[in-house]
């Protein structure tokens, strides 16, 4: 048996889609098990670059099966395109995916009233593509299921409790009020494509681990944007740990039988939010333009700094990390020295932990490495990387203490140096 489950390490895009469609490749399930349109994992295969929103990056395997949990939210009508566009190329994606009737749905109005609200000095910098509000009013048990909409009766009734709430928020927005005949009449068309898919993950989850089926649980966002023990309130509306794939998939802790944290060679955020290890002005740019830093969602421009050794710390003892994968290693390469943060100073003490409710005090402290000329991108083994490029991923060996079991230096899925087996 193996469950494992892969998050991001840091502020979310990683590269969590390609490393989870490499190990899909030996997996007989991926689910999905939080977050929602908002995320967005980029997978390029023999050249071809596809984006997913909501379907697990497993899709692109075609024996394997996908499944979205009760935690994932649920753009309908993104979903229908993704599916659509799988299924033009070939994948048959309809035969082998499974949606939980307990996912909640997104609705147009909450979208449009995201928007509306993310803006202003004290803006969380989201997507503004529904997330919070839809988390939100799950929370406030007036959101909607998917499976709420299969009986019209029900449809109507659960339906018209959401909108007497959004009613007076979207006025307040400038946003056109919503209505339940509108709503119905929305989601309609996008429900006949998605009702046959409908089931109980946790059920499916359940049943194939206790057949011994390999498992991969993907993660959204990242470990700094979990909505507990991230950055708050620059945060998402999810729990994003490891932690996040019992609840949103509706399994027990003890199926998990490994955690893999994605982590880039350096960091990246995008948004609002304390960042201590940004880079600003001309040394950000150069960053940014060489790892192509702009949100495969929104098209944003990430902020881009040096990687920060406590925040994977942290990262680790959260998750319960069993490995670290690191990304992105090409992109430092022609730097002549590159700094790794290994600790912190706050108020004049000195500290090895990720000083996370202390931030706006912190100043990180640097352990300047050398850093290599020579590209690595046709690297395929640890012996084949420059000297000072293994001594870069020994020193985050050594001060996380966590194993690298992947090193990718490049978009293709075959660009990764495979070190140890994370699916076994």
């Amino acid at each position: 048996m193996a469950a494992v489950v892969v998050v991001g390490a840091q502020w979310g895009d990683e590269g969590k889609g390609k490393i989870v469609d490499l190990i899909s490749g030996r997996a007989e399930m991926v689910v999905r098990y939080g977050g929602g349109a908002n995320a967005g994992h980029t997978l390029k295969v023999g050249g071809t670059k596809v984006v997913t929103h909501l379907l697990p990056s497993g899709v692109m395997h075609p024996g394997v099966r996908c499944v979205l949990g009760a935690g994932v939210v649920v753009a309908l009508e993104v979903l229908a395109d993704e599916i659509e566009t799988f299924e033009r190329m070939g994948l048959g994606v309809r035969a082998r995916l499974l949606v939980s009737r307990r996912a909640h749905v997104t609705f147009p109005f909450q979208s449009a009233i995201d928007r509306a609200a993310n803006a202003g000095p004290r803006a969380i910098g989201t997507t503004g593509r529904g997330i919070g509000p839809t988390y939100s009013d799950k929370a406030a048990r007036t959101g909607v299921r998917i499976g709420d909409l299969v009986d019209p009766a029900v449809a109507r009734d659960r339906v018209g409790a959401l909108v007497d709430v959004w009613a007076d928020r979207a006025r307040a927005a400038g946003v056109e009020a919503p209505t339940v005949d509108g709503a119905l009449a929305w989601a309609a068309p996008w429900m006949e494509k998605v009702t046959p898919l409908l089931g109980d993950a946790s059920v499916a989850v359940d049943r194939a681990i206790s057949e011994g089926r390999r498992v991969v649980f993907e993660g959204a966002q990242g470990t700094l944007l979990d909505l507990d023990h991230g950055t708050y309130p620059f945060v998402t509306s999810s729990n994003t740990i490891a932690g996040g794939a019992c609840t949103g998939t509706g399994i027990g802790p003890t199926r998990i039988t490994g955690v893999v944290g994605i982590t880039k060679a350096y960091c990246t955020r995008v948004g609002n939010g304390l960042f201590p290890t940004e880079l600003h002005g001309t040394a950000g740019d150069l960053l940014r333009e060489a790892g192509e830093e702009y949100g495969a969602t929104t098209g944003r421009p990430r902020r881009c700094g040096w990687l920060d050794l406590p925040a994977l710390r942290y990262a680790g003892r959260v998750n319960g990390l069993t490995s670290l994968v690191v990304t992105k290693l090409d992109v430092l390469a022609g730097l002549a020295v590159v700094p790794l943060c290994v600790g912190y100073r706050v108020d004049g003490a000195e500290t090895h932990e990720f000083p996370i409710d202390d931030l706006e005090r912190a100043e990180p402290v640097y352990d300047n490495m050398p850093g290599w000329d020579a590209s690595v991108s046709d690297a395929r083994t640890m012996d084949a990387l420059p000297l000072t490029a293994r001594r870069y991923i020994e020193a985050v060996e050594a001060r996380t203490g966590i194993e690298v079991s992947m090193v990718s230096v490049g978009a293709e899925r075959d660009a990764t140096i495979v070190r140890s087996e994370v699916l076994r």
